[in-house]
This record gives structure tokens, C-alpha cells and sequence, in this order.
């Protein structure tokens, strides 16, 4: 665990609500153009959830405008730690508040409020540990960059195998997890760019997954952090991590 996630802020730290029911982590770097807008979607869907908003050192405005709405909490990290560190802090979070279901939700604003009521739906009737919502099942919808496309259609060729299941979106960062999921990712997420790692390591250590139809929308606003020749190198790296995986045994049956 890397010694910025050790130093959480004080937030973090307050066991005091606890049992509460419905988290949604909103990690942001740099999303002052989305992040009011994301913020002001999610509360108004999701009236009875709490929202958890992550800013991962963002250089911009997005720690002031999120707190600015009056409708979330916002944690501060210290450094920016990559999407990976940012979601293990709402996991964290979360376990230490005793949710029972988190809800990631990226912060610029691709991923429908609407959506949410789905994926935690399905994560309650089928007893899943984590299900996924994913473009590329039947339903129109923004589905990022070419070069984005093919790097997805890899993914899902190999983790489907490492799995034995297959899972067409496995870079989706729109995902809700049951309790179980949330302590193990709380410890084991992985830290750079997790979203492929994370199905194989769920996958792998017994966790059942589900994929369910959502739309998603194009960014509004701001710039993502993974473009041009970054696109290839993500795929190249998040290849390794997946190999890794493939080979490292089991943490306890997914269950310590």
C-alpha cells in the first residue's frame, strides 16, 4: 500500500455513520468542467445515497466546485495517486462506514445517473459480487475512440479466458459492488489503471460477476487522462498486470 493511501485524510477515519446502505465513489482528476454536473445528476436520482467524491490531486477547481454543491463529501488526496488509488480510497471508505453496496461512477460525466438503479438491481437479485455495466450489449451508445475499441475487444478475448466468462467491457469504470467485494478491493485493488486487473482478481479469487446494458455518454468537458500514444502503452501495461495476475494464486479464496 503506498504511503499516500496510509496518510488518509480525516474523513476516512470517522467510523461514526455506519450500516448505511448506498455509497456512489465519484473519482476526479481534473473534472471542475463535469464535476458540478455529475454531482447534481447523482443527488438528484439517487436522493437517498451518499456521494463520495475523490479528488485525486487535481491541479483545477474540482475539490472547491464539488464541495461547493452541498450534496456530497469530498476527500482530498495528498498526491495524485492514479484512478486505481482514488477508488481504493472510496473502498476503503466504504468499508470503514459499513456500506453494503458502492457504485463507482467515473467524475466527467460518461456514466448515466439513471443507470445506477440497474446496476444495483442486479447486483441484489442475482446475489452477484460485482456487476458491470457495459456499452457493447445491444444498446446504442457512446463507445469511446477506435483505438480505445480495439484495445476493449483485447481485453475482453483475455480475461474471458482467464475467467472462463465472458465480459465484453472490462475497462467500464461503472460498476456496482456487494459488501464482500468492497472489504477485498478495499485491500487488493489494483493501483494504476485497475479496471481490466480487477475482473481478473474478483475472477479469480471466486467473486461472481455479472455484466448488465447501459448507455453511456461522451465526455462534456475536460480531457481524459488516457490518449494518444498513452493509449498503447495503457494497453501494453494493463497486458502485464493481467499476466501477472493469471499466474499469482489465489488471496485466500477471495474471501480474507
Amino acid at each position: 500500500m503506498s504511503q499516500a493511501l496510509q496518510g488518509l485524510p480525516a474523513a476516512l477515519e470517522d467510523s461514526a455513520a455506519v450500516g448505511t446502505r448506498l455509497l456512489l465513489v465519484v473519482p476526479a482528476y481534473n473534472e471542475a468542467a463535469n464535476i458540478v454536473r455529475v454531482v447534481g445528476d447523482l443527488a438528484t436520482q439517487l436522493p437517498e445515497a451518499t456521494i463520495l467524491v475523490v479528488n485525486d490531486g487535481s491541479s483545477d477547481e474540482t475539490s472547491r466546485l464539488a464541495r461547493r454543491t452541498g450534496q456530497c463529501t469530498v476527500v482530498d488526496l495528498p498526491c495524485n495517486l492514479g484512478i486505481g488509488g482514488a477508488v481504493q480510497t472510496g473502498f476503503k471508505f466504504a468499508t470503514r462506514r459499513g456500506f453494503e453496496v458502492v457504485v463507482q461512477v467515473d467524475g466527467d460525466g460518461q456514466h448515466k445517473a439513471e443507470e445506477i438503479r440497474g446496476l444495483v438491481r442486479a447486483l441484489e437479485a442475482g446475489r452477484y459480487d460485482m456487476v458491470i455495466g457495459s456499452r457493447f450489449l445491444g444498446i446504442d451508445s457512446f463507445r469511446s475512440t477506435a483505438l480505445r475499441r480495439i484495445g476493449i475487444r483485447l481485453f475482453a478475448v483475455v480475461n474471458s479466458l482467464a475467467i472462463r466468462q465472458p465480459i465484453t467491457d472490462n475497462t467500464s469504470g461503472f460498476r456496482a459492488y456487494g459488501r464482500e467485494a468492497i472489504a477485498f478491493l478495499a485491500k487488493h485493488y489494483p493501483v494504476d489503471y485497475p479496471e481490466p486487473e480487477a475482473v481478473i482478481l474478483l475472477g479469480r479469487n471466486g467473486f461472481r460477476i455479472k455484466e448488465i446494458p447501459v448507455a453511456m455518454e461522451e465526455r462534456q468537458g475536460g480531457h481524459s487522462s488516457i490518449h494518444g500514444l498513452k493509449s498503447a502503452y495503457y494497453m501494453i501495461k494493463v497486458l502485464l498486470a493481467i499476466g501477472l495476475n493469471m499466474v499469482r494464486p489465489p488471496l485466500r479464496n477471495g474471501r480474507s
